[in-house]
């Protein structure tokens, strides 16, 4: 075994007693929790590696590197989430390998991936980004849909052709009434969750926490926990 895969296995043992020990405080199934993988800024060597390991889902928030990096793992038994802000330019090439895109946050967007999954011939699974610092209009600095505009945002992706309504995902804000309350902003996705799920009960999707505070999302009723750090080290500088 060569010293990086090693080094991951070790990492992906760490990560996963995390969320072992997460569920169990949370009075949870260990297969309530699914990890996803962030692999930007890192080679497909390191892809391939993780596949090798048992990671199933990984995710990307760059095209222009996710898109080369999808297909030079094209042979892996691998689900491709986009988790970056999407400029509607770049979604005929995401919706080329991205089984998920779990950044929906407006409807210009909606259109453009529709059109382009049926072009594709493919169904893309949506998650619509949830901006709890926006919860006086506008999108937030991470970008998402404010809380008061997710039904109608639901309604329009569940409705589009060539795409399936997923659930919800947020990053814990940095400004705000939730900073540095983590716990209580995944709670109160949890609420917002409920609330999508009454009109379209398939949308049990909720995609929140990553290395710092994937405890606080498993406890709040997180299904997928977003984990770069804590599996592959601390990010390259990119130049």
């Amino acid at each position: 075994m060569t010293d990086r895969k090693h080094e991951l296995a070790a990492n992906l043992a760490k990560v996963e007693q995390r969320i072992t020990d997460a569920c169990a405080a949370a009075g949870r199934p260990r297969q309530d929790v699914t990890l996803i993988v962030v692999t930007k800024t890192y080679p497909a060597d390191d892809v391939r590696i993780l596949s090798e390991l048992g990671v199933r889902h990984v995710a990307e928030n760059r095209d222009q590197d996710a898109a080369p990096k999808a297909a030079a793992c094209s042979d892996l038994p691998l689900s491709w989430h986009f988790v970056g802000q999407l400029q509607t330019n770049k979604v005929r090439s995401v919706v080329g390998y991205a089984d998920v895109v779990q950044s929906v946050d407006r409807a210009r967007l909606v259109t453009a991936l529709s059109k382009e999954a049926v072009r594709a011939g493919r169904e893309v699974g949506c998650l619509l980004q949830v901006a709890l610092d926006a919860e006086e209009g506008g999108r937030g600095e991470r970008g998402g849909v404010p809380p008061a505009g997710i039904e109608e945002l639901a309604d329009l992706v569940a409705g589009s052709e060539g795409l399936r309504l997923d659930g919800l995902m947020t990053v814990a804000p940095l400004s705000g009434e939730y900073a540095g309350r983590q716990q209580a902003a995944f709670e109160h996705l949890m609420d917002l969750s409920t609330r999508v799920r009454r009109t379209h009960p398939a949308a049990n999707m909720v995609s929140a926490g990553m290395s710092a505070d994937l405890e606080q999302a498993v406890a709040a009723g997180a299904t997928h926990v977003r984990v770069g750090t804590a599996v592959l080290g601390v990010r390259p500088r990119l130049g």
